[in-house]
C-alpha cells in the first residue's frame, strides 16, 4: 500500500521556512541595527554641521527623498538624469510586468499608467506563461536529440549534466561578468542579482541600468530584458526537474510494496520521466 506523504510534504514545507526565518533573522537583525544606528548619527552630525536646520525640516527633506525614491526618481545627481520612461526602460518595465518579477523600485505613478498596467498584466502574464512552456518545449526537444546522439550507457545522465552546464555558464556564470563590468559590482552582487531576477524574486535591491552616475547603452536593458525571457525558461524548467524528483523521491521513500498482489506479478516503476512542465515561480 502507498503511504500518503503529504503531510509530511505540508510539514516540511513548514519547517523550511521556519529554518530561513531563524536564518535569516540571525544574519540581518544585527546589521541592520547597526545600519539604522549608524543613520541616526549621520543626521546628528549634519544637523551639527547645517545649524540652520531643525529636526523637522530635516526629517521633511527625508520624506522627500523617499517619496521621490519610489516614484522611480534616484536622488543622486541632477535633472539630466536620462529618463526612467524613455523606450528601453519602458520595454525592461514591461517584461518585468509580464514576468512577474517585479522589482519594486519603478511602477506608475498616474492613474491612467496604473489601470493600464492592471490589462496589460492581465493578458500578458498568461501570454508570457504560454510563450515560456513554448520556449520549454524546444528546449526538451533539443535535449532529446542530445540523447539520440549519445548512444551508450548513462546518456540520460550526459544529457543532463550538458544541458544544466550550457544553461549554467550562459545563464548564471557569464552574466554576472559583464553586469560587474558594466554596473560595478562585485562578481558575488552581479551573481545575486541574476539568480534572484531568472527566479522571478526580483527584490528590487539590485536592479541593472540604475545608476545615474554610468552612462548606459541604449539598448543595454533591452538586451537584459532579452536575456531574462531565455533565462527564466531555462531556470523554470530546473525547477520543474527539481520539483519533479522531489515527488518521484517522496513517493517512492514511503511506497512499501503490497504483498497481497498475485504471486508472480511485478511492480513497474515509471520508465520513462513525463515531459518537463515549465512553471513559473511567483
Amino acid at each position: 500500500q502507498q503511504i500518503s506523504w503529504t503531510p509530511l510534504l505540508v510539514l516540511g514545507y513548514l519547517f523550511y521556512l521556519l529554518l530561513g526565518a531563524m536564518v535569516f533573522q540571525l544574519l540581518e537583525k544585527q546589521a541592520e541595527t547597526h545600519f539604522r544606528d549608524q543613520f541616526q548619527l549621520e543626521k546628528l552630525k549634519f544637523l551639527q554641521n547645517y545649524t540652520c536646520l531643525d529636526r523637522q525640516a530635516l526629517e521633511q527633506f527625508v520624506q522627500v527623498l523617499m517619496e521621490a525614491w519610489e516614484k522611480g526618481v534616484n536622488p543622486e545627481g541632477n535633472s539630466t538624469n536620462p529618463s526612467n520612461w524613455d523606450f528601453s526602460n519602458s520595454f525592461f518595465f514591461a517584461g518585468t510586468v509580464v514576468t512577474t518579477i517585479g522589482y519594486g523600485n519603478l511602477s506608475p505613478s498616474t492613474v491612467a499608467g496604473q489601470i493600464f498596467c492592471v490589462f496589460y498584466a492581465l493578458f500578458g502574464v498568461p501570454l508570457n506563461l504560454a510563450f515560456l512552456n513554448q520556449l520549454g518545449k524546444g528546449l526538451n526537444a533539443h535535449l532529446i536529440t542530445l540523447e539520440r546522439w549519445v548512444q551508450k550507457p548513462g546518456r540520460a545522465q550526459v544529457q543532463l549534466a550538458i544541458f544544466l552546464s550550457t544553461g549554467t555558464l550562459l545563464f548564471l556564470v557569464f552574466p554576472p561578468l559583464v553586469f560587474s563590468y558594466v554596473e560595478g559590482w562585485s562578481y558575488g552582487e552581479g551573481f545575486y542579482f541574476t539568480f534572484i531576477t531568472l527566479s522571478t524574486i526580483g527584490f528590487g535591491d539590485y536592479v541593472v541600468g540604475t545608476n545615474p552616475n554610468k552612462h548606459y547603452i541604449p539598448a543595454y536593458r533591452s538586451l537584459t530584458a532579452i536575456w531574462i525571457v531565455f533565462g527564466l525558461a531555462w531556470l523554470a524548467l530546473v525547477f520543474n526537474v527539481g520539483a519533479d524528483l522531489m515527488e518521484k523521491f517522496l513517493q517512492l521513500k514511503w511506497h512499501k510494496p503490497d504483498f497481497s498482489l498475485a504471486e508472480g506479478a511485478t511492480i513497474k516503476l515509471e520508465d520513462e520521466p513525463e515531459q518537463p512542465r515549465i512553471h513559473i515561480p511567483s
